[in-house]
C-alpha cells in the first residue's frame, strides 16, 4: 500500500506545501510591515522632537492611523500571488483588498484633515471667525474626499458611479423629505459659517438664553451660560430667533431717571441738569450726552440723563453707574433737593447686554431698553 505524501495533498487546487509557503509569506509580510512601521515611527518621532518638522508630524499622523486590516490586506496581496486560484476567487480577493485600501485611505484623510484643522485653530486661537470657518471647511472637505474615495473603490469593484449617483439622486429626494429637520440644521450651520452672525467666543442672547459660544456644529450650537451650564440650540431654531451679539458692542448707551419732590424750588430744578452733567462727566470712560427736566409725574419731577460708556465691558459700566449714584446721593444730601417721597427711585435703563440684571439694592433698579 502506497501512502500519499501529506505535502502533496491538493486543497482548492493547491498543494499543502503551497499553502504553508503562503502562510509563511503572510506572517512574514505582517511582521516585516509592522517592523518597518515601528522603525519609521521612532525615526520621525526623533525628527519631530528635535527639529519640530511638520513633515515628521504628517508622517506620524499617517503611521499612527495605519490599521491592522490594511497591513493584513497588503501582506495577503503579496502572499496569495504564490497560489493558483480560480479567476472568481482572485476577483473576490482583489475586491477585498481594494475595500481595505479604500477604508484606510478614508482614515488617513480624516486624520490629516483633523491635524490641519487643529493646527490652524492653535495658531489662530484668538480669532473666533477663522476657527468657525476652518471647522466647517474641515467637515466639508472630509465629506467630499470620502465621497471621492468611495466612488473610486466602487469603480474598481465594477459598480458604475454614474448609475449610483443617479440612484442616489432619486432616492435622495425621499430621504430629504424624511430628514428635513436634520437638513435644516445642516443648512443652518452653513449659513452661520458664511454669514457669521456670531463666531466661537462671542457672547450672545437668544430667546432669553445668554451665553458664550463654545462650538458651532453641523446640527447644534453650544453656549456656556454665565451660570456655568451648557445651552444647546439647534442651528435651524437659532437662525429663526432674534440674536443679540454683545461681543460686537463698541460702547454702551445708558439712560437713567431721577425723580424729585414737587416742593423742589424752580431755581434748584433748573440747575439740576447741570449738576447731573458735572457728576456724569467726572467719571472715567464716560461720554456725557444730555440731561433734561423731562416731565411731571404723579409723584414728582422727572429728570432724564443719557451718557455713553466708551467700552463694552460690563464691569466698567457698573463701576461708573455706582459712582454716579453715590455722587447724586451725596449732592442731594447737601441741598434742598429730595427724592420723591412716595417712591424714591433712581431708574437706570441700559442697552441690552449679556450680564445686565435687576438691582434690588436701595433706590436704584436696572432694566433692559
Amino acid at each position: 500500500m502506497r501512502l500519499t505524501d501529506p505535502l502533496r495533498i491538493l486543497f482548492l487546487g493547491n498543494t499543502t506545501i503551497d499553502w504553508i509557503i503562503t502562510g509563511i509569506l503572510l506572517v512574514g509580510s505582517v511582521v516585516l510591515l509592522y517592523g518597518a512601521r515601528f522603525l519609521a515611527v521612532r525615526r520621525f518621532q526623533r525628527s519631530a522632537d528635535s527639529t519640530g518638522s511638520r513633515t515628521g508630524d504628517y508622517a506620524l499622523t499617517f503611521l499612527y492611523r495605519t490599521k491592522f486590516f490594511f497591513v493584513l490586506a497588503i501582506a495577503f496581496a503579496v502572499a496569495h500571488s504564490h497560489l493558483a486560484l480560480s479567476s472568481k476567487v482572485d476577483q473576490r480577493i482583489e475586491r477585498a483588498i481594494i475595500i481595505a485600501v479604500g477604508l484606510q485611505a478614508m482614515i488617513w484623510v480624516n486624520a490629516l484633515a483633523h491635524y490641519f484643522v487643529v493646527a490652524y485653530m492653535r495658531r489662530n486661537a484668538n480669532d473666533g471667525a477663522s476657527i468657525t470657518t476652518m471647522t466647517a471647511l474641515g467637515y466639508l472637505g472630509r465629506v467630499v474626499l470620502w465621497f471621492v474615495i468611495l466612488l473610486i473603490v466602487l469603480s474598481y469593484m465594477g459598480v458604475r458611479p454614474a448609475g449610483l449617483i443617479t440612484g442616489l439622486g432619486v432616492s435622495g429626494i425621499a430621504v430629504a423629505l424624511a430628514v428635513q429637520n436634520i437638513l435644516g440644521d445642516l443648512f443652518g450651520a452653513l449659513s452661520i459659517v458664511l454669514d457669521k452672525p456670531f463666531v466661537v467666543g462671542d457672547n450672545i442672547a437668544v430667546d432669553g438664553f445668554e451665553g458664550t459660544v463654545e462650538n458651532i456644529g453641523l446640527k447644534t450650537t453650544r453656549l456656556r451660560s454665565t451660570a456655568g451650564e451648557q445651552i444647546i440650540i439647534s442651528n435651524a431654531d437659532l437662525l429663526k430667533s432674534r440674536i443679540r451679539n454683545f461681543k460686537r458692542m463698541a460702547e454702551r448707551r445708558v439712560q437713567f431717571h431721577v425723580l424729585v419732590e414737587y416742593a423742589t424750588p424752580p431755581a434748584l430744578a433748573a440747575a439740576l441738569p447741570g449738576e447731573l452733567e458735572s457728576i456724569v462727566a467726572a467719571q472715567a470712560n464716560v461720554r456725557f450726552d444730555r440731561s433734561h427736566f423731562k416731565r411731571f409725574t404723579d409723584t414728582g419731577l422727572e429728570f432724564e440723563t443719557v451718557y455713553h460708556v466708551t467700552t463694552a465691558d460690563y464691569r466698567t459700566f457698573m463701576d461708573a453707574q455706582q459712582a454716579i449714584n453715590l455722587a447724586i446721593l451725596r449732592r442731594f444730601r447737601g441741598t434742598r433737593i429730595t427724592f420723591a417721597a412716595e417712591r424714591p427711585t433712581v431708574a437706570v435703563t441700559v442697552a441690552p447686554n449679556a450680564e445686565a440684571r435687576a438691582l434690588p439694592a436701595g433706590d436704584a433698579r436696572v432694566k433692559g431698553e
